[in-house]
C-alpha cells in the first residue's frame, strides 16, 4: 500500500526510520488513557526498549500493518519533521465459528496524534486505511478500545458496542 492521497494527510506504511518516532508516540498513548491500569505508579521506561524491538520485527509481518502521517515540519524549515500520527493494527487467526466465519480477527492496537496535530483528520485517515487493509484481509471482524476522545470517530465509521463481555488476567 502507498500513501494514501485525496481526502485527508497522506497516509504511508511505517518504515524502519520511523522507530524511534513510533516508540514516542506509542508512549505518548498510554500517558492520556491516564489510570493506573496504563500508567502503573511503579512503571519504569525499560518497556521503550522492548517496544522498539518488537515494532522493528512487526514493520515487515504480514498480519501487522503499522501507519503513521508524517509532520509539517517546523517553522524554521526543519527537515526532520517527526511523525504527526501513527496506528497499528494486527491480525489473529482464530477458530471460525457461527459469528466469525473465517476466524480472522483484526486488533487496532493503538492509534495516536502528537497534540500539536490534532483535529487535522490524522486519526481519520489513518483508521481508513487499516480498515480498507483488513478488508482486504477479509477480516470478519475488527475490535478496539476506544479512548474518551476517540470514541466519536471509531462510532462514525461503524464501530459499536461489543457483545461479550471483556475480562483479563495477570499472571
Amino acid at each position: 500500500m502507498g500513501q494514501r492521497k485525496g481526502n485527508g494527510p497522506a497516509v504511508r506504511q511505517a518504515v524502519e526510520y520511523d522507530l524511534v518516532e513510533l516508540v514516542r508516540l506509542r508512549a505518548l498513548l498510554f500517558e492520556n488513557l491516564g489510570g493506573h491500569f496504563f500508567s502503573p505508579a511503579s512503571a519504569d521506561d525499560d518497556w521503550l526498549d522492548a517496544l522498539a524491538v518488537v515494532l522493528k520485527e512487526q514493520l515487515t509481518a504480514d498480519a501487522v500493518r503499522i501507519l503513521v502521517v508524517d509532520g509539517d515540519g517546523d517553522s524554521d524549515g526543519d527537515s526532520d519533521r517527526g511523525l504527526a500520527a501513527c496506528g497499528i493494527a494486527t491480525i489473529e487467526q482464530r477458530l471460525p465459528g457461527p459469528h466469525l466465519r473465517n476466524g480472522r480477527i483484526g486488533h487496532v492496537i493503538g492509534v495516536v496524534t502528537d497534540p500539536s496535530y490534532r483535529r487535522r483528520g490524522h486519526s481519520r485517515s489513518i483508521m481508513r486505511s487499516l480498515l480498507d487493509w483488513f478488508e482486504e484481509r477479509e477480516v470478519a471482524r475488527v475490535d478496539l478500545y476506544a479512548s474518551a476522545e476517540g470514541e466519536p470517530l471509531y462510532r462514525e465509521l461503524g464501530f459499536t458496542d461489543h457483545p461479550d463481555p471483556a475480562l483479563y488476567w495477570r499472571p
